[in-house]
């Protein structure tokens, strides 16, 4: 019980003084082990066996075809075909910044990279349009979580190695529902603008359109190779994750001819600086499990549960509410990896399908992605913006309110989930 307690207690300080997430937990795990009589090469080799694995390869993989296609032209030309088709629409200019998001979404798994790609190019256009900067800033932080919901994920990934689970079902759990998310905010974002009369762009002549969707049509069929490939079984999602890294770069520098070497350089360089990020986050937090499964800290929970006569729904809101709490301070990642292996056990006891409650615990995480103060969307849209983080806040306020009701709707109808990966 001491080392339960100096585990907590370290990691709680150690974040309180800002140390970065992955080396909290790493140094609390590292303490609390050490009085249970564990060695560091115990620790090194469950740090090193925890990345030793072909489903985690895909990370690098989506990562650096989401860079590819941020820089190397690719989300621009979407953005200029969906312009010319809808951005004469009242609300269209909305309607395009979330529609670039979905297909970002399935190509990145990273919602912080779906913003930025997004964000980048589309809030100067909104608010050129007469749209109120911080509604643009908050649209693009909230449809930027999409990209974590829409396969394939990041945090889906993770999720699927730590329960075992089939990362192809998990993907298509969460088609649904992100297309459903997708759904209320362009119902939303289309009545906001009637509402407030925003501005809309020229209409776009019909050869310009097809012009220009015949120069963005490499980058619409990015998404149906990768989730293509998958579901028809042709490629694995982590082999899908490499062809998207190269059909990326041959439709950069071949087709588009963006993909400069001072640019190729600067992908890498992002790319292995987000990998690297998460990797440790990965490592450090399984040391962290390793220290809870010896100490059966699981097991005393799904028992403490169970005595504690608290049923299915209970332990639902409960969960939900910490998954908020967790999500005003840790990045989805760390939150998946320290919650995961305690609640696996819970879930078990309740009966509830591990893929369904994969999509609840995503759409939470989506929550945290632009719940402050560790927002990382947030700060996304504020370094793009060079405004001030309250100012993201303030204009991302009125999209809790469809995330929220979009995970009621998961949670009370499993099928939105299951439906396609059954």
């Amino acid at each position: 019980m001491t080392a339960i307690i100096v585990l907590f207690s370290a990691f709680a300080i150690l974040c309180l003084l800002r140390v970065p997430i992955a080396i909290s937990l790493g140094l609390s795990s590292i303490l609390a082990l050490f009085m249970v009589d564990f060695t560091l090469y115990t620790v090194s080799l469950k740090m090193f066996n925890s990345l030793n694995s072909a489903t985690l390869m895909a990370i690098p993989g989506f990562v650096f075809a989401g860079i590819i296609m941020s820089k190397g032209g690719i989300s621009y030309h979407l953005i200029e075909s969906l312009k010319s088709w809808v951005g004469h629409m009242r609300g269209g200019l909305a309607v395009v910044t979330i529609l670039a998001c979905m297909i970002f979404a399935a190509i990145s798994g990273s919602s912080p990279a779906t913003a930025a790609a997004i964000g980048g190019i589309m809030i100067p256009a909104m608010v050129n349009a007469g749209y109120s900067k911080r509604y643009s800033m908050g649209l693009v932080a909230a449809a930027g979580t999409l990209g974590i919901l829409i396969p394939p994920s990041i945090p889906l990934i993770i999720y699927a190695t730590v329960a075992e689970e089939s990362v192809g079902k998990l993907f298509a759990a969460g088609i649904i529902p992100g297309l459903m998310l997708g759904g209320l905010l362009l119902i939303s974002a289309i009545f906001h603008a009637k509402r407030h009369n925003y501005g809309k762009l020229e209409k776009a002549p019909m050869n310009e359109r097809w012009k220009k969707t015949y120069k963005a049509i490499w980058g619409f069929l990015l998404p149906v190779f990768i989730l293509g490939g998958i579901y028809s079984g042709i490629v694995t999602p982590t082999e899908a994750a490499f062809v998207s890294c190269l059909y990326g770069l041959i439709v950069s520098v071949f087709i588009y001819k963006e993909m400069t070497f001072k640019k190729f350089r600067e992908v890498l360089k992002e790319s292995i600086n987000v990998t690297a990020m998460i990797f440790l986050v990965i490592a450090s937090a399984m040391v962290f499990g390793m220290f809870l499964t010896t100490e059966q800290v699981p097991q005393a929970f799904a028992l403490w549960i169970e005595q504690s006569s608290a049923n299915k729904w209970i332990f639902i809101l409960g969960v939900n509410i910490m998954f908020f709490l967790l999500g005003m301070f840790l990045e989805a990642t760390a939150i998946i990896l320290i919650t995961l292996p305690i609640l696996l056990p819970v879930l078990a006891l309740f009966d509830i399908n591990i893929i369904h409650f994969a999509i609840i615990m995503t759409i939470n995480m989506e929550l945290a992605m632009i719940t402050p103060p560790v927002g990382l969307n947030l700060f996304v849209v504020s370094g793009i913006t060079k405004e001030k983080v309250g100012e993201v806040i303030k204009g991302v306020v009125p999209f809790f309110g469809l995330m929220i009701l979009a995970l009621i709707l998961v949670i009370l109808f499993p099928q939105i989930s299951l439906f396609l990966a059954e």
